[in-house]
C-alpha cells in the first residue's frame, strides 16, 4: 500500500482526500494546510487522519506520493527540493482538474445523456484528452485533444464501445472495480505514450453510471528523460577522465564549496574527500589565498599561481578557470600541478640558461623602453655603432641600463650569430681577471690546468665581449687590453706566443675616466682607444616621461619573478614616482615596484599610492648603504627579503609580539605572517 501526503486542505485537497479515502491501494497518512479551519483538515480529523500546518513534519523517505494542491508555486518548488529520491510529486494542476471534475460529477451524471450537455461541456480548449463512457461502455464524450492523440474524430467514435475505439483505455475495468486510478502510463496503438487518470462516475445511491478518463501526452517527457540518461552517461565518462588524470583537479560551486576532486588531488594534497567536498575553497590552502574565490569574484581565469596546499604544505602551481553556462557562473575548476618535477626541470633549465647567457646576448633594441628625446638619441647612436666594427664605450650612472645596450648592440651587428661574453671587471681580482681575459699556459702558476686554458677573448673570437666597469682595471691589465685593441692579438699569461683574434669590444663605465686620467689611475692612450664611439645613457631623472612605460615593463617582469598577477599602476602612484629624483635610476625603480608588489594582497591587482614605500626613506637607506659599506653585488631579492624582515621585526616590537595586531598593521593574513616568521627565523618569545 502506497503512503500519500496531501499538502493543501482547500477544495482541491478535500476532493483528493475523498477520492483516495475510497482507494484501497493508497493510504493518506496526513493532510496539511496553513489555515487550521480548512475543510480538508476537518474532514481528515473526522476520519482519524493526522493533520497539521507544516508539511515538513510529515515528509520523510517513507512517503510514496506527495500531492501538492496549495496553488503556491514556491511551496511546490520547496517540496520538490525536500522530497526523497523515490517520492513522486503530483502538481496541483492535476489535482485541481480532478477536483473540478468531481464538483461537476453530479451534474454530469444527471445530464450525461443530453446531447446538448455533451457538446457544451467538453473541454475542447484543454491540451488534455478527455473521454467518457456510460455504464455499458459506450463512448459519450470525446474532446478535440483526444481526437488529436487517438487519431479518430469524435463523430466516428461517439456511440461506439470503448474497446473498439481505445481497447487499452481500461475504462471498462474502472466500471467493474469502481476504483479511481491515478497517473497510469498507457501506450496507444499509434505509439503515443500517455499518462491517464481514470475515474468511475457513481451516484449517491452507489450506482455506477459511467467512467471518465483524462490523459496527457508524455512522449516529449519520455524523450527528455532519455536525453537525461544520455547526459548521465556523458557525466560518468567525464568523471572517469578526470579521475584518470595525474594532475590534481578540484571543482567548486558558485558559492566556493567543493563538489568534486580526483584521486590525484588526494595524493598531492594529502586531503580526503570528506575534508574537501562541501567545505569552503580555502580548506586545502596552507599558504596563500584561494584562487577559486578570486576567479568566482572576477569571472576570469588565473594561471601559473604558486601556493602551498594540504597538511604537508605541498608546493604547487595552480591554474583555475570559471565555469560559465549560458552566461551564468556555475563554479570554477582548478588544475594543480606538483612542483617537485617542475622544480627539477626548472633547475636543469636554469643551468642551461646560465650556459647560454654566457654565449649569447638576450636583449634587443626593442627591449629598451623609452620614448624621451634623451633616450632616443642614445638608442640611435647605439644602432649606428652596431653597424660598425668600432669599439663602443657606454657611459652612464649605475642602474641606467648599460648592459641592456651592450646586448642590443651585439644582436644588431653582423656578429649576432657568434658568441657574446660578459665580464664584470670590478668583480674579479687582478690576477684572476687577467687569466680569465687572456688565458694562461700550462705551468704559468700553481694550480694551472694541464694544457693551459683559453681566455675569454679567444672564446669570443668573431663575436663580442662586454667589459663592464672598465674603469676598475689595473694598470697591467689596461696595458694588455690596449694591445688587444691596437694589434688584435693577445698573449696568454705565462706565454710568449701572440694569438690573433677578431673581437668586438663593448666597454661600459659609471666613473669619470677623464678624472682617472688626471690622477693617473687610467691610461690616456687606452681612453682614446675606448672613447672612439662614446654613448651617454641618460639617468632616469632626466627622462621621467619614460617612467610610466618603464613601470609597465618592470611589473610584467616582476610578475614572472614573484608569481603574481599585478595588472598595472594607478595615475596617483605614477605621479608620486615622477616627483622623485631616482639616484639609483631604473634599478632603484625596479626595487621600489618589487617592494610594493611584495606587500600587496593576493587579491589586489593594481599598485596604488598606499603600496609604494616612502621614497625619501629609500634615499636615506641608499645613503646608509654607501656610507656603511654594505657589500656590493647583492641581488635584488636578498635585499628585499632583508628589508621585509626588518619591517616585520619592527612592527612586532611595537606591538609587544602580538601577531594578530602586527598582521593587521602590515595588511597581511595571520597565516602569511606565520609563514614569514618561519622563513626569516624571527624569534618573538622575547616580545610577548
Amino acid at each position: 500500500m502506497q503512503k500519500v501526503l496531501i499538502i493543501g486542505g482547500g477544495k482541491g485537497g478535500t476532493a483528493i482526500l475523498k477520492i483516495l479515502h475510497e482507494v484501497s491501494l493508497m493510504k493518506v497518512i496526513g493532510i496539511t494546510d496553513v489555515n487550521e479551519s480548512a475543510a480538508g483538515l476537518r474532514l481528515a480529523e473526522d476520519w482519524g487522519i493526522p493533520t497539521g500546518k507544516d508539511w515538513k513534519a510529515f515528509l520523510d523517505d517513507s512517503i510514496d506520493i506527495v500531492i501538492e494542491v496549495t496553488g503556491d508555486r514556491q511551496v511546490f518548488e520547496d517540496v520538490r527540493e525536500e522530497r526523497g529520491r523515490n517520492t513522486v510529486l503530483i502538481p496541483g494542476s492535476v489535482a485541481f482538474l480532478i477536483s473540478k471534475l468531481l464538483e461537476e460529477k453530479e451534474d454530469l451524471i444527471g445530464q450525461l445523456t443530453s446531447e446538448s450537455f455533451k457538446r457544451d461541456l467538453i473541454f475542447n480548449s484543454t491540451d488534455d484528452g478527455m473521454v467518457g463512457i456510460d455504464s455499458r461502455g459506450t463512448v459519450m464524450l470525446f474532446n478535440k485533444s483526444a481526437e488529436r492523440m487517438i487519431g479518430r474524430s469524435s463523430d466516428s467514435v461517439i456511440g461506439k464501445h470503448i474497446n473498439e475505439v481505445i481497447p487499452e483505455s481500461r475504462l471498462t475495468t474502472t466500471l467493474e472495480t469502481r476504483r479511481t486510478e491515478i497517473n497510469k502510463e498507457v501506450v496507444l496503438k499509434n505509439g503515443l505514450k500517455i499518462i491517464s487518470n481514470r475515474i468511475p462516475m457513481i451516484t449517491e445511491n452507489e450506482e455506477v453510471i459511467g467512467a471518465f478518463t483524462v490523459f496527457k501526452d508524455i512522449t516529449e517527457v519520455v524523450n527528455l528523460a532519455e536525453e537525461i540518461t544520455n547526459l548521465k552517461e556523458i557525466q560518468t565518462m567525464l568523471e572517469a577522465i578526470i579521475h584518470s588524470s595525474d594532475d590534481a583537479i578540484s571543482v567548486v560551486d558558485e558559492e566556493g564549496k567543493g563538489i568534486m576532486i580526483n584521486p590525484a588531488y588526494t595524493r598531492i594534497t594529502g586531503l580526503s574527500r570528506d575534508e574537501v567536498i562541501g567545505k569552503p575553497a580555502t580548506a586545502d590552502i596552507s599558504e596563500g589565498e584561494s584562487i577559486h574565490l578570486k576567479v568566482l569574484q572576477t569571472r576570469r581565469a588565473i594561471r601559473g599561481t604558486k601556493m602551498r596546499v594540504g597538511p604537508k604544505r605541498k608546493e604547487v602551481i595552480v591554474n583555475v578557470a570559471p565555469i560559465i553556462v549560458n552566461g551564468k557562473l556555475k563554479g570554477s575548476v582548478g588544475v594543480i600541478h606538483d612542483m617537485s618535477e617542475i622544480q627539477s626541470l626548472t633547475q636543469e633549465l636554469d643551468r642551461a640558461r646560465k650556459i647560454i647567457r654566457t654565449l649569447e646576448a638576450k636583449y634587443m633594441f626593442e627591449d629598451i623602453i623609452g620614448k624621451s628625446d634623451e633616450m632616443q638619441i642614445a638608442i640611435e647612436q647605439a644602432k649606428l655603432g652596431a653597424k660598425t666594427p668600432a669599439t663602443v664605450l657606454l657611459r652612464g650612472e649605475s642602474g641606467t641600463g648599460k648592459e641592456l645596450f651592450a646586448h642590443a648592440i651585439h644582436n644588431a651587428s653582423d656578429r649576432k650569430f657568434n658568441k657574446f661574453l660578459r665580464v664584470n671587471c670590478a668583480a674579479l681580482s687582478e690576477s684572476l681577471l687577467e687569466s680569465e681575459l687572456f688565458g694562461y699556459e700550462e705551468g704559468a702558476f700553481s694550480g694551472a690546468k694541464r694544457g693551459g686554458k683559453r681566455g675569454l677573448f679567444e672564446e669570443a673570437d668573431k663575436g663580442s665581449i662586454f667589459l663592464d666597469e672598465i674603469g676598475e682595471l689595473s694598470a697591467n691589465t689596461q696595458a694588455k687590453l690596449l694591445r688587444v685593441l691596437q694589434e688584435n692579438e693577445i698573449v696568454r699569461v705565462g706565454g710568449t706566443k701572440s694569438i690573433s683574434i677578431n673581437v668586438r669590444v663593448i666597454a661600459a663605465t659609471n666613473v669619470n675616466l677623464e678624472k682617472g686620467i688626471a690622477d693617473g689611475s687610467f691610461r690616456e692612450d687606452l681612453y682614446y682607444r675606448l672613447n672612439r664611439m662614446p654613448i651617454q645613457i641618460p639617468p632616469l631623472r632626466n627622462r621621467k616621461s619614460d617612467i610610466p612605460l618603464i613601470s609597465e615593463g618592470l611589473i610584467t617582469k616582476l610578475n614572472q619573478d614573484y608569481g603574481r598577477n599585478v595588472e598595472g599602476i594607478t595615475e596617483n602612484a605614477i605621479k608620486k614616482l615622477m616627483e622623485y629624483h631616482w639616484p639609483g635610476n631604473v634599478r632603484e625603480l625596479e626595487n621600489v615596484l618589487g617592494r610594493a608588489m611584495i606587500f600587496m594582497k593576493y587579491n589586489e591587482t593594481i599598485i596604488d599610492l598606499n603600496h609604494l614605500p616612502p621614497l625619501d626613506s629609500s634615499v636615506k637607506e641608499a645613503g646608509k648603504k654607501k656610507e656603511g659599506g654594505v657589500p656590493s653585488g647583492r641581488d635584488l631579492n636578498s635585499q628585499l627579503e632583508e628589508y621585509e624582515k626588518k619591517i616585520i621585526q619592527e612592527v612586532l616590537e611595537q606591538n609587544n609580539g602580538n601577531k594578530t595586531a602586527a598582521a593587521k598593521i602590515l595588511n597581511v593574513s595571520v597565516r602569511n605572517l606565520y609563514y614569514k616568521l618561519e622563513k626569516y627565523n624571527i624569534e618573538i618569545n622575547s616580545m610577548k
